[in-house]
């Protein structure tokens, strides 16, 4: 079937890596992902929730989620750290991907439907649409934090293919996240897992033109 739709992710595709988010964050306060991915454990073995899904489903606050991330960590002197920096620490790091966005312009001019599928965080929304063109590229955005599920929750899946009306075979789906990339394939996307530009473009290109990658 002849694909009809681009569905982007955001972060890590339309902008530079998020590891470097991870790693300026670091960098301000020596707390590393791992430490943070140890935290978000320990509080999910006391709740029975991941933290970071029920951000990012909008089922907590920014700000709940941080004073539950600091009362698991503490710094070399046994103190727990000050996370509020974290947002702006995070979107200073990351910047537009300028060669992603300048496809995805040229896919829209072409005649696709065009279509943005993220998880992110309710209060983040004002920054990272900010960081470009959004609304004039997307024919609309689903974003985790309004919709109550995420990547790779087959739901979320559905409620883009619902609002663009089409198949999931009529679909091309672009995101950096495998897990994210095979939950899309199992329901019948064509997926590209992003890596970096000079590996996506032309597999994205070549999926377009009806030629295997």
């Amino acid at each position: 079937m002849r694909i009809e739709a681009i569905v982007s992710d955001f972060g890590g595709v339309l902008t530079t890596p998020l590891i470097q988010s991870f790693a300026a964050f670091q960098d301000e306060t020596g707390i590393t992902p791992e430490a943070l991915g140890g935290a978000m454990a320990r509080i999910t073995e006391r709740t029975g929730k991941q933290p970071l899904f029920e951000l990012e489903c909008g089922r907590v606050t920014e700000e709940e989620f941080l004073r539950d991330l600091e009362s698991e960590l503490t710094n070399g002197g046994g103190e727990h750290p000050h996370l509020q920096r974290f947002r702006e620490v995070y979107f200073d790091a990351l910047n537009p991907n300028p060669r992603m966005i300048e496809l995805m312009e040229e896919l829209r001019d072409s005649g696709l439907r065009m279509a943005m599928l993220t998880n992110n965080v309710r209060e983040w929304e004002p920054v990272w649409r900010s960081m470009l063109p959004v609304d004039e590229i997307f024919e609309f955005v689903v974003d985790s934090a309004f919709v109550g599920c995420r990547k790779p929750d087959r739901e979320i899946y559905e409620i883009v293919l619902e609002r663009l009306g089409l198949p999931a075979e009529a679909c091309l789906f672009v995101d950096d996240v495998e897990v994210n990339v095979e939950a899309a394939r199992e329901i019948g996307l064509a997926a590209v897992q992003f890596r970096d530009n000079e590996q996506a473009i032309p597999e994205i290109r070549r999926l377009l033109d009806g030629v295997a990658a």
